[in-house]
């Protein structure tokens, strides 16, 4: 087993960089969610390497099954029973924040549940929380199904659209 010191990495970039720790609680739930979307890529590109090696394009495929905002909100369905009572309360803040943007292929629910979702991966990983990250996402991978269409490229929606007409 790791030991704890070499499982933070945010500790270690602070350190590093000469970054004094700020308070969590002075970060807006969009910060979070902009940390969180990060970490989270990053655990699924660390698992879809994992899994072997494959043209890039394969693997930026798969692990967008897993990233897109639709796959996020449902994961949340999931995990939401296994949060503590301050998890859920990052969750729906970033949740309820109000975002100027939204995202191309996803309805507004959606986009909303996946900023919560990743407000709370980036909390749990500023707090250093990096094996709860880990119990949670492996938690919701393992019961989600991704939609076999997602992570295509639109140019080969665009072009099967023709296809058909």
């Amino acid at each position: 087993m790791l030991e704890e010191t070499q499982l933070c990495l945010e500790a270690y970039i602070r350190q590093k960089f000469e970054i004094q720790k700020q308070d969590i609680r002075s970060y807006s739930p969009l910060t979070l969610a902009y940390i969180g979307d990060g970490i989270y890529e990053l655990v699924i590109r660390t698992v879809v390497v994992g899994k072997g090696n494959k043209q890039v394009n394969k693997l930026h495929r798969e692990a967008s099954r897993y990233v897109k905002a639709q796959a996020q909100s449902a994961m949340m369905d999931r995990i939401g029973p296994m949060l503590t009572d301050k998890e859920a309360d990052i969750y729906r803040r970033g949740r309820n924040a109000k975002s100027f943007t939204t995202a191309k292929n996803a309805s507004v629910n959606d986009y909303r549940r996946a900023t919560g979702f990743e407000a709370l991966m980036g909390y749990l990983y500023l707090c250093g929380e990096i094996p709860r990250i880990i119990e949670l996402v492996k938690e919701a991978v393992d019961h989600y199904t991704p939609n076999e269409r997602a992570g295509t490229e639109t140019r080969n929606l665009y072009e099967e659209t023709l296809a058909k007409e």
